[in-house]
């Protein structure tokens, strides 16, 4: 099997295909799919030392499946750490990941703008098992420090943050985390590993929703949580094994065929999002483009430190209100409207009515969700076709025309 010092001598493109790759006995090139929800024992002596841990070898593929362990390298390889769990969804990997660290009485530090269930999980959830959440403007590093209690055991952050594509330093963050004994959880979703390694930075913990970029493909729900051999193993021997959020050998097998072209991928999603954004700058119907890949765009002070691209993720405000963000969606043909980010397809959606809608008003206007603004996850399709698909939108908001193709 590869280990990860052979993977430190390797470019990021080659490890999304060789990563924790074993020699199948048969010699198949691709790896196969152990499609099994438990493993046969030799006889019982086996089996009482595999569950007492005297033994190495799979169980049950709750607890381990030589597919999902495949992936876990390859990705903990990809973010230089030494151990990853994989998860049945993002959101499973959110929550394993903060409760293996959490109870009754400690605090959390969390990004005042992140995904909306990750904010319904520490705002409604949290609270209920008596765990303080706090929310900050992490951009504002005062404001952090501040906000930092003698009880608070996680920080909590996205960058750039989801929807509007605010950047925070993480390594300044790391810095207030650590002076007061905390772990920096850190969601790579929208830039993945080969755009930015918040391990770099002082990442204790980096997680996924593998459902986006890493598969790419628009066909699995999944997640991953990337750190230390120690606290992996925290998280797999405790919220992981029973609250059982633990991925399917099937979508593991498909992550994996996923990543084979993530380095491509990127570079297309990239590229195009460059243009559509530039495109939209210069529109008259739009007010605002946020996005990390403008030449005034604060993320600049972190590229080629933090971030080695912008990404493919734009927030744009429309002029006008939300019948007009509504017209707008509605009038696209070749876009998609859909609550994603990270598929060939070019993705669009509605933040404050979709996926930010857990928000209450208030939260909302403080994290600046307005009922204009407007998420675009570009895809893999031509940009030419991107950008006329666009435009026609545009003239029927001007025409008064609508159609929904």
């Amino acid at each position: 099997m590869c280990t990860n010092n052979k993977h430190k001598h390797w470019q990021p493109a080659t490890v999304t295909i060789h990563g924790g790759k074993a020699k199948d006995e048969h010699g198949a090139l691709v790896s196969p799919l152990y499609q099994t929800a438990t493993f046969a024992f030799a006889n019982t002596a086996q089996g009482s030392a595999r569950f007492a841990g005297e033994e190495p070898g799979y169980i049950y593929s709750r607890l381990g499946n030589p597919t999902i362990t495949e992936l876990e390298q390859r990705v903990a390889a990809l973010e230089d750490y030494p151990a990853a769990a994989a998860t049945a969804t993002g959101m499973g990997a959110v929550s394993a990941a903060m409760l293996a660290f959490l109870q009754q009485g400690d605090h959390v530090l969390v990004s005042d703008a992140i995904y909306g269930c990750s904010f319904a999980l520490f705002s409604h959830l949290f609270t209920r098992f008596g765990i303080e959440v706090s929310f900050v403007d992490m951009a504002d590093l005062a404001q952090t420090a501040a906000a930092m209690q003698t009880n608070t055991k996680l920080v909590f952050l996205e960058s750039p943050v989801n929807p509007h594509l605010k950047v925070i330093d993480i390594a300044a963050v790391a810095a207030i985390a650590h002076a007061g004994d905390a772990k920096l959880v850190v969601d790579n979703t929208f830039m993945t590993p080969l755009l930015q390694q918040p391990r770099r930075q002082g990442a204790d913990l980096v997680l996924h929703s593998a459902t986006k970029y890493l598969n790419g493909h628009g066909d699995v729900v999944a997640g991953i949580v990337c750190g230390s051999a120690e606290d992996i193993e925290l998280i797999k021997l405790t919220t992981l094994k029973d609250m059982g959020a633990t991925m399917s050998p099937h979508d593991a097998w498909l992550i994996l065929r996923g990543l084979k072209t993530l380095d491509v991928r990127m570079q297309r999603h990239c590229e195009n999002a460059q243009q559509v954004a530039e495109y939209l700058r210069d529109h008259a119907q739009v007010r605002e483009v946020y996005y990390p890949g403008f030449a005034d765009h604060p993320a600049q002070q972190l590229m080629g430190t933090q971030m080695h691209g912008a990404g493919a993720v734009i927030a744009f405000e429309l002029c006008g209100d939300i019948n007009t963000a509504r017209q707008f969606l509605d009038s696209l043909q070749l876009i998609t409207i859909a609550v994603s980010l990270g598929d060939a397809e070019t993705l669009i959606q509605h933040p404050a009515s979709m996926t930010h809608s857990p928000y209450t008003p208030e939260a909302r206007a403080a994290a600046g969700i307005t009922d204009t603004l407007v998420r675009i996850s570009v895809g893999l399709e031509a940009v030419s076709d991107i950008l006329s698909d666009l435009e026609q939108a545009f003239t029927q908001l001007t025409t008064g025309e609508h159609q929904h193709g």
